[in-house]
Order: structure tokens, then C-alpha cells, then sequence
């Protein structure tokens, strides 16, 4: 039964002197522990589909049939007449991909005119993607909006989407969002890797213009300098990968919701954010309509931004004494904390002091207060 809304004669600041609750709200789910090479990288190759092909240097191009952000199908006769051929996989939501769009594109552009011809490839499916993976951008990898972020890129070259099947990925062995393969005018592999060795946005962070130099040394008729570069990005997002994201899902909420005590101070504290985190305050209740119907959507922004350096604090105005009630809702609404995060606490004395967690604490903690 929803509580009767209490009135309140004092103004907030004033309010904020009574004790109050608190829950976390999680900002991520575990995932499965991904397999990693010797030097500690993930290992992108040990999550390819059984089914999926490697080409190797030498390799002819693989032929695909793809609808573009334009509506058109393409194939690898709609770019015959190039000397040079390159064939990236991109993707709306991946950070790697950003970056090296900021050189890709130029790139592109510059070489047009000149022989080379670009064709860019989603290879995700959109329901590979788990929610803690999009915390990166405002797009998921769906074909409508991969219409929008190209629109908003200005991508000078045909972006395709091979979400469904994922085939045309499993035929060139793609690894990940960026992946670059450059063919020959006899549609040769010659080059297969990075775009270059940043993996930033700024192109002042580059030393090593691997694709460039591919491009240029096959338009001049010579040997590509550095055939293979290591792949470094966002792993392919594979359609199998439902079945991973949903049993964590289902782990996430399972997980039981704890409620702790804070007073004004710690409040104030929390409004005063000595972290390096962004921090978003939202005042509900559970009595409160618009507050309960916006609710589910700032605990899935929590967990979208879980790998950022963000969290949110959520400050309840509902009576102290409704404690069941509002650990009743935040369970009906999942917001409960994975085990990494501490909570926000009274010490054992009860004096008038607080503190937040610890120096162990991890980016994308958040907070829930209730009690006012």
C-alpha cells in the first residue's frame, strides 16, 4: 500500500537534519572472465565463433551482400573499379571505434580521389551488447541508429549493418570494433589490423600510421611495410552472447538491497562530492508518481555508466518509519549493489560522523538515501 504523502512546513535545508536510509544502487553486473594471452591481453580470437574464418595475407576478399545507412545493398562489385579496397568493421557504441575515426575519416577522404575506396561494416549485434557496454556513447548498434550516427559523423563512405547474421564478420574473421583489412585491385589481403596505435581520440597520440602507410604503399605499387598489427578495441558483440548477458542479468537481480543510516552531514557530504566522479543527486519518494515512474530508468543510466567514473545518489523524502516500504520498492526495482562496492555508513558508535566507504572503493559506486 503506497504511503500517505506527509506535508513538510520546513524547507528542504531544514529537512535535511532528520536521519535517513540508505541502499546502493549498482552500477554494473559481473560478466564472465575473458580469456587473455600472455602479455595479459583479452584474448579477441578465443571469443570467435566456431564457425568464424581467419584470413591471412594473400586471402581473397570474402563477397557480402549488406543493407547500407542509406537503404542501398552493397557487394564488393560496387567498388570494382578501386585499386585499393579497404574493408573496416565499425560500430556506433565503441570507444576504440571513436578514436580512430578521427583518422579514418580524414583518411578516407584524402585517398577518395586517388584510388582507394572505404567500406565500413557493423559486424554487432545489438543484443550482444550488454547495458554496462554503452556507457561509451548515446547508440546502441541497431541498424536505425547506425543511420543516426553516421548522419552525426558525416562518415564520407558506405556503413553497412551485419548485425542479423553476423556472416560477412565470421567470413573476415573480425576481432573487434576498430578492424582494418586492405585489399589489392585483385582483392588480395595486404594489410589486416589497427587503424594505428592510439587508441585515443587526438591525433597527436599517434606514432605508428599503420593503415595509412598500408594505403600508401599499395596506391604507389609497392610492398606494404608492416603486413599485420596487433588489434586493440571492443570486442565483436556476437548474437550468442545473449545467453552470457542474461544469467548476469538474472544474478544482478538477485542480489539482496541493504539499507544503512545518514544523517544531514552525510548528505552534505555527498552534495559536496570530494570524488573524481561525476555525481548525479535525485530527490523521490515513493508516494511521489513522476519519481517512481522515472525510476527504473536512472537505475539502468547507473549501470549503463558503470565502467565510467560516474555514479548516482538518489535521496528519498519518504518517512523514516516506512523502511519496509521503501526497501519493498528499490527490490522490486533491482537496486541492489554488486559485492565491489561499499556503502555509505554510520560508525558503530552512532556519533554524528560518516563516512564513505573506503580508500578500497572503485569508480561507479552509487548511493540511495531514503528516510526524510
Amino acid at each position: 500500500m503506497t504511503p500517505t504523502p506527509r506535508r513538510f512546513p520546513l524547507p528542504l535545508a531544514a529537512l535535511l537534519v532528520t536521519a535517513a536510509l540508505l541502499a546502493g544502487l549498482p552500477a554494473a553486473f559481473a560478466q564472465a572472465k575473458k580469456q587473455r594471452d600472455a602479455s595479459g591481453r583479452v584474448d579477441l580470437a578465443s571469443e570467435m565463433p566456431a564457425d568464424a574464418h581467419h584470413l591471412n595475407i594473400g586471402d581473397v576478399a570474402p563477397d557480402f551482400s549488406l543493407k547500407g545507412v542509406d537503404g542501398k545493398t552493397y557487394s564488393l562489385a560496387d567498388f570494382k573499379a578501386a585499386p585499393v579496397l579497404m574493408v573496416v568493421f565499425l560500430s556506433n557504441h565503441c570507444p576504440y571505434s571513436h578514436a580512430a575515426e578521427t583518422r579514418l575519416l580524414p583518411l578516407a577522404r584524402e585517398f577518395q580521389d586517388k584510388g582507394l575506396a572505404v567500406v565500413s561494416i557493423n559486424p554487432n549485434s545489438p543484443e550482444g551488447v550488454a547495458i554496462t557496454e554503452l556507457g561509451y556513447s548515446k547508440y546502441n548498434d541497431s541498424y536505425a541508429e547506425m543511420i543516426l550516427y553516421a548522419k552525426e559523423q558525416g562518415f564520407p563512405f558506405p556503413y553497412l549493418y551485419d548485425g542479423d547474421t553476423q556472416q560477412t564478420a565470421k567470413n573476415y574473421g573480425c576481432l573487434a570494433t576498430p578492424h582494418v583489412f586492405l585489399f589489392d585491385q585483385a582483392r588480395k589481403l595486404r594489410y589486416v589490423g589497427r587503424v594505428d596505435d592510439s587508441r585515443f581520440a587526438d591525433p597527436a597520440t599517434v606514432t605508428s600510421f599503420d593503415a595509412r602507410n598500408a594505403v600508401v604503399a599499395l596506391l604507389a605499387g609497392k610492398p606494404v611495410p608492416v603486413e599485420k598489427t596487433l588489434v586493440v578495441g571492443c570486442s565483436t558483440k556476437w548474437n550468442s552472447n545473449k545467453a552470457e548477458i542474461a544469467q548476469a542479468d538474472e544474478k544482478w537481480k538477485s542480489e539482496p538491497v541493504n539499507l544503512a543510516t545518514i544523517d544531514a552531514a552525510g548528505v552534505a557530504a555527498l552534495a559536496k562530492n570530494d570524488s573524481n566522479r561525476l555525481r548525479l543527486i535525485n530527490v523521490w519518494a515513493t508516494w511521489c508518481t513522476p519519481c517512481v515512474e522515472e525510476f527504473p530508468q536512472l537505475v539502468a543510466l547507473a549501470r549503463q555508466m558503470g565502467n565510467r567514473d560516474f555514479e548516482l545518489v538518489t535521496l528519498s523524502m519518504d518517512d523514516p518509519k516506512q523502511l519496509a516500504g521503501a526497501k519493498k520498492f528499490l527490490e522490486q526495482q533491482h537496486a541492489a549493489p554488486p559485492g565491489r562496492i561499499k556503502h555509505l555508513s554510520l560508525p558503530d558508535d552512532g556519533q554524528d560522523k560518516h563516512r564513505v566507504g573506503s580508500s578500497q572503493q572503485r569508480r561507479g559506486l552509487s548511493f540511495q538515501v531514503s528516510g526524510f
